[in-house]
């Protein structure tokens, strides 16, 4: 399974988290990271977007369909993301859109075991792969 853990693009400041707008260099970033996606993703996946207005707006930059999931809302454990995207049993690829500090404590997770603060800057991702070699489970970084 490849899972890529993108996160969403520069938004505007506001006082109801969930409704915040991509900024002008939100709308730019996305969809220099969705042109760059598109031409790598294969040709079916899945893509799940958090349920904040900024995190959809993100998906809508690939231009296309994909699925709200309120696990991916802002403070989300790395298990509710995981199990959201059927990490690792889910086959092909899933695209997840989410926030920080999230992603980040997700990234360390699968790659070294244990929570942390590992940052993902705003319209930033990692592209990770999960594979079996001699029996054994691994995490792969395809891309950052």
């Amino acid at each position: 399974m490849d899972l890529i853990l993108w996160r969403h693009a520069d938004a505007a400041e506001g006082a109801r988290d969930l409704e915040r707008k991509l900024t002008a260099k939100g709308h730019k970033q996305a969809a220099r990271v969705a042109a760059w996606l598109a031409a790598r993703l294969p040709s079916r996946y899945a893509v799940l977007a958090s349920p904040a207005r900024r995190a959809r707006e993100t998906a809508d930059a690939l231009g296309v369909r994909y699925k709200i999931s309120e696990r991916l809302a802002p403070g989300a454990a790395p298990a509710d993301i995981l199990e959201a995207a059927v990490w690792p049993s889910q086959k092909g690829t899933v695209v997840v859109i989410g926030h920080q500090p999230d992603l980040g404590r997700l990234a360390a997770v699968l790659l070294a075991g244990s929570e942390a603060d590992w940052s993902v800057k705003k319209g930033g991702l990692w592209w990770l792969s999960n594979r079996e070699r001699e029996g054994e489970s691994q995490v792969v970084v395809r891309a950052v």
